[in-house]
């Protein structure tokens, strides 16, 4: 079963890893852009992009990382790798919490309540839309990124303690 801890803890560092990069070009550049752009424009532009992000695609990095982790951690902790079981298990409790938890509590309300917004055609009114969305928006993603982040850390580390002889945490 621990011939497994490879493959899985692997496969552990390219979801979140992915996830971690979806939220980081939110930070980067999306919401840059968005917020650069003519406010009715932005606004239809991210309720699109809310609209399509549930998809086959995004469902493995979103949903499954933490269960990934969770398995690479099981399979560390059976494997006697206790530095691994802990990296990943904290990654999988870092990246469940304050990544899928707060985007499910607050970032997905948020999506959408702008979802049901019908566009104004007057520009000051778009803008205040826009603006009352985005900045709160942009601190929960920049958060979730931050976790997204610790939790990419923290299964790196558990990679580089797979190969080491049992180990006491």
């Amino acid at each position: 079963m621990t011939r497994m801890l490879p493959a899985t803890a692997l496969a552990a560092l390219l979801l979140n890893g992915a996830i971690f990069g979806f939220f980081y070009a939110w930070v980067c550049s999306t919401m840059w852009g968005l917020d650069a752009t003519d406010p009715a424009v932005a606004i239809a532009a991210m309720q699109a992009m809310n609209a399509s992000v549930r998809n086959a695609a995004f469902f493995p990095a979103f949903f499954l990382t933490p269960v990934v982790l969770l398995i690479a951690a099981l399979l560390a902790r059976q494997g006697q790798r206790s530095i691994a079981f802990c990296s990943f298990g904290a990654a999988a409790l870092m990246y469940f919490f304050g990544g899928l938890i707060l985007t499910m509590m607050v970032n997905v309300p948020m999506n959408e309540a702008l979802a049901r917004v019908t566009i104004p055609d007057d520009t000051q009114a778009a803008r205040e839309i826009w603006e009352a969305y985005s900045a709160p928006w942009q601190v929960w993603n920049i958060t979730r990124t931050v976790f997204s982040g610790i939790a990419l850390l923290l299964t790196g580390y558990g990679l580089i303690h797979l190969n080491r002889n049992a180990e006491v945490a």
